[in-house]
């Protein structure tokens, strides 16, 4: 049984006093950012350079199959298909997700609030039955009296389960216990972009792309019939506007003259916040702005280191934190030292064809790659015969090569018999 009044708040390190959340990162209601505007996870979601991150990220990971390996004697490894935890994690963690939705989610709530939180269900062994995903604003992290963290379900009436009961996966965190979330500690970011398109949907809606006025001298009569003044202008535009009177001509009288207007954006600075607003998000999640269909300042020639960058510097960096989460909640403490769980990237630091054929044949020229090995790669099928080896006939040991230029008295003597 564990009693509330043990435990203190892992955010804020100060004793659990009544429904006191002022140490919880992940705020319900968010706050104000400095340009006005409140931000939360779903104001933050309006802006579509962060919800483009967030679902890049999420899907991304969410396509890479999670495997269980076991390790053997000789170095290499092979998939434990016979261990309760591979069909969980590979292709159903509870009976209502699929993996992908379950991997999705999760690394949703990561990028989003700064922690992904599962309730584990396990059997009478101690092996995971089942994942649940829990929303991490229903989590409130406590730091126990034994230094470990606890978690308090606040939909189930406070009830607090131990560490072994829950999956938690941190993003950056400055105490150990709590994920920073990316939206609460960069509200001024996230909400300066909201201001922007807020800004620019003002100035749209007010009108401000008025094409043109039409003015009267100074020294004329000026109308005082407000109905006059809107007959003269509904009959103007009647025969002006519109496609079908494009390139017509106009008769002013009275010495009236038409000035045209046009907004120009970049001097409202609008196209110009907005792009930057696209950058900064950007930049808060370390995502390439290309990746995200920013395409002003790309290029394609160098398209495809530009995904393995994305992939080495802005993936990995989440899937080791996903899988040292998993492999410290997930496996049994005796189980580690030769299993161990792994998300497969190589689909994703794949080259194009070209650059993948001529890699396979240096390796099967080199002898470290068999056609079976080859095949493998390329998701086909192996072929009979398909796992010798090669080994280039043109090389030998450096330390033998002196030894090679003395003959023996046999190879002499049949020297001398082709010589006469």
């Amino acid at each position: 049984m564990f009693w509330p009044s043990l435990f203190t708040t892992a955010a804020s390190g100060h004793q659990r006093k009544g429904a006191d959340w002022s140490g919880w990162v992940s705020s319900v209601v968010g706050r104000q950012s400095r340009a006005g505007t409140t931000v939360n996870t779903e104001t933050a979601l309006a802006v579509s350079a962060l919800r483009a991150c967030v679902t890049l990220l999420a899907e991304s990971v969410a396509q890479l199959p999670c495997e269980l390996y076991r390790r053997d004697d000789q170095g290499g490894r092979a998939r434990a298909v016979d261990h309760p935890l591979y069909d969980l994690i590979h292709s159903q963690p509870n009976r209502k997700d699929t993996s992908f939705e379950f991997y999705e989610q999760g690394m949703g709530a990561l990028t989003l609030e700064g922690n992904e939180f599962s309730l584990i269900d396990r059997d009478g062994a101690g092996y995971p039955t089942e994942l649940i995903p829990v929303h991490p604003k229903k989590v409130r992290v406590l730091k126990g009296p034994d230094g470990l963290p606890y978690y308090e379900l606040l939909e189930h009436g406070g009830e607090i389960v131990p560490a072994r009961m829950m999956h938690h996966v941190k993003a950056f965190s400055v105490d150990g216990f709590v994920g920073l979330s990316p939206i609460a500690t960069n509200a001024d970011v996230i909400g300066l972009a909201l201001a922007t398109e807020q800004h620019a949907a003002a100035v749209f809606q007010r009108g401000a792309t008025m094409s043109g006025v039409i003015e009267r001298p100074r020294e004329a009569t000026p109308i005082s019939d407000q109905s006059k003044v809107d007959r003269l202008l509904e009959k103007f535009a009647e025969r002006h506007a519109g496609l079908r009177n494009m390139f017509s001509v106009a008769l002013l009288q009275e010495g009236m003259s038409y000035k045209q207007l046009a907004m120009d954006n970049e001097k409202a600075q609008l196209l110009e916040s907005r792009n930057f607003g696209v950058v900064e998000v950007c930049r808060l999640y370390k995502v390439p702005p290309h990746m995200i269909q920013q395409l002003d300042k790309a290029t394609f020639n160098n398209i495809e280191h530009q995904g393995l960058q994305f992939v080495i510097y802005t993936l990995l960096p989440w899937i080791k934190r996903k899988e040292a989460a998993m492999m410290r909640d997930l496996l049994l403490p005796s189980e580690r030292k030769n299993l161990y769980i792994e998300f497969n990237v190589q689909g994703l630091l794949r080259g194009d064809q070209k650059s993948r054929y001529e890699a396979y044949a240096l390796g099967r020229q080199w002898g470290w790659l068999s056609v079976n090995d080859i095949r493998r790669l390329e998701n086909m099928p192996p072929i009979p015969g398909g796992d010798r080896y090669l080994t280039p006939m043109n090389m030998t040991d450096s330390q033998k090569i002196g030894e090679g230029l003395n003959a023996t008295p046999e190879q002499l003597q049949a020297i001398q018999e082709i010589l006469q």
